[in-house]
């Protein structure tokens, strides 16, 4: 099953293919350009390596959120188109999921965070059971320090949210704080495409016309407006 997986969740944007658990290419950058900028590029060359044509793949996948409001959208958006006009399956993954799986083997408790701006955090926890990674807290947004409070057990911190809260998560916890690489904190397509394929191969997909990123929360202009009245 051949799968094109996108991720523009945070900063990192990252394109891969996959057929089945192989990996046949995959594409990351880190800009502070917009994602529409080289999200469509990316597809081509990624495509081009793999010697595949866009619209001639099985299914496709993307990262749903939460995250960056305007990231979401351009990869939404895009992958959605590509799988309309294709007439195949279309998967959205967690963002806070994709980052978990990144960091599954490191403690049996893991904490995505992802910067979400305001001075809080998506967060989830996660634990690894029976060899199969299970969501422990659903996701939701709040200060790091209010999104500590669930941890309690040795845990491992991956994202953006963890490098830049790194100082108030060791405070908090101590030794009891895992860190992963900083190079880990950005989301691989190829971790989304395997996501996406195990949802697949039960027969499991997202319906394509109503599709739409899950923001968590409501954007900052919405926060603004509501604060102003």
């Amino acid at each position: 099953m051949k799968i094109l997986a996108v991720d523009t969740a945070t900063s990192g944007c990252s394109v891969a293919l996959t057929d089945g658990e192989h990996l046949l290419a995959e594409l990351n950058l880190v800009s502070t350009q917009t994602h529409s900028r080289h999200l469509a590029g990316m597809i081509g060359e990624a495509c081009r390596l793999a010697g595949l044509a866009v619209g001639g793949l099985d299914a496709y996948a993307v990262v749903k959120g939460p995250g960056s409001f305007t990231g979401l959208r351009i990869g939404v958006s895009t992958v959605k188109g590509l799988a309309e006009a294709a007439g195949r399956p279309i998967v959205g993954v967690s963002a806070l999921q994709a980052l978990a799986e990144q960091a599954a083997a490191s403690t049996p408790l893991v904490c995505p965070l992802i910067d979400a701006r305001r001075e809080e955090v998506y967060f989830s926890t996660y634990r690894m059971i029976g060899g199969i990674l299970v969501e422990r807290h659903l996701e939701d947004v709040l200060r790091p320090d209010q999104a500590l409070q669930s941890i309690d057990a040795p845990c491992t911190f991956i994202g953006n949210g963890a490098v830049l809260y790194r100082s108030i998560i060791r405070d908090n916890l101590g030794d009891g704080a895992y860190f992963t690489h900083p190079l880990a904190q950005y989301i691989r397509a190829s971790t989304v495409a395997r996501l996406a394929f195990k949802r697949l191969e039960n027969g499991d997909s997202d319906e394509v016309t109503h599709f739409a990123p899950a923001y968590v929360r409501k954007s900052d202009a919405q926060i603004d407006r509501r604060t102003r009245r």
